[in-house]
C-alpha cells in the first residue's frame, strides 16, 4: 500500500495542448517540471507519506473526463519555484499556489486506478468519493503499488 495524494486539474486556464502536454514539454526541456497546488498548503505528515514511498508519485485527476495521470516526484515545497521550471501559463499566478511538486516525470495511470484507491479519512474508494465530493485533493491509500515494482522486475535481465 502506498499513502500519496490524489489531485484534480482541469484544462480551463491551459493551453491548447492541455495541462499534461504542458507540464510534458518542461520535462522534455529541463529534466523536471514543478505542479502546483492551489487552495491549501499539503501537510508536513502527508509530505513525509508521500516521499517515504520508494517510488513517489501523485495522481492527477483530469475533472470531468477520464484521463488519470501518475506525476513521479522527488521533492515538496510551499515557496515558489524558479518561473522557468513551471508551465508559462501560470507564471503569473505562481504565488496563488500552497504546494509545489518536482515532476522528474508523467504517465498515464491505469484506466481503474480510481477503483484501487481509497480515502485515507473514510476507507470509501476513490471512484465513488470523487464522484460525490467537490474537494480539490484528497489523501489516499493506493492498494496496487506492487504493480510498478512488478514491471521493475519483469523488465530487469535474468541472472544465468
Amino acid at each position: 500500500m502506498m499513502r500519496t495524494i490524489a489531485l484534480r486539474f482541469s484544462n480551463n486556464f491551459a493551453p491548447e495542448c492541455g495541462t499534461i502536454k504542458a507540464h510534458e514539454e518542461l520535462i522534455a526541456l529541463n529534466g523536471i517540471v514543478w505542479y502546483g497546488k492551489l487552495g491549501s498548503k499539503v501537510s508536513a505528515k502527508v509530505e513525509q507519506d508521500i516521499l517515504a514511498n520508494p517510488s513517489p508519485r501523485i495522481l492527477l485527476i483530469h475533472s470531468g473526463s477520464t484521463g488519470r495521470y501518475w506525476a513521479h516526484i522527488d521533492k515538496i515545497q510551499s515557496e515558489t519555484p524558479p518561473l522557468q521550471e513551471i508551465p508559462a501559463y501560470y507564471r503569473d499566478r505562481a504565488e496563488d499556489f500552497a504546494s509545489w511538486f518536482r515532476v522528474l516525470r508523467i504517465e498515464d495511470a491505469a484506466k481503474n486506478v480510481l477503483s484501487q484507491c481509497y480515502v485515507a479519512s473514510s476507507g470509501a474508494s476513490l471512484s465513488i468519493a470523487s464522484r460525490h465530493s467537490m474537494n480539490p485533493y484528497f489523501i489516499i491509500d493506493y492498494k496496487a503499488a506492487d504493480e510498478f515494482s512488478n514491471k521493475a522486475q519483469k523488465a530487469s535481465p535474468l541472472e544465468e
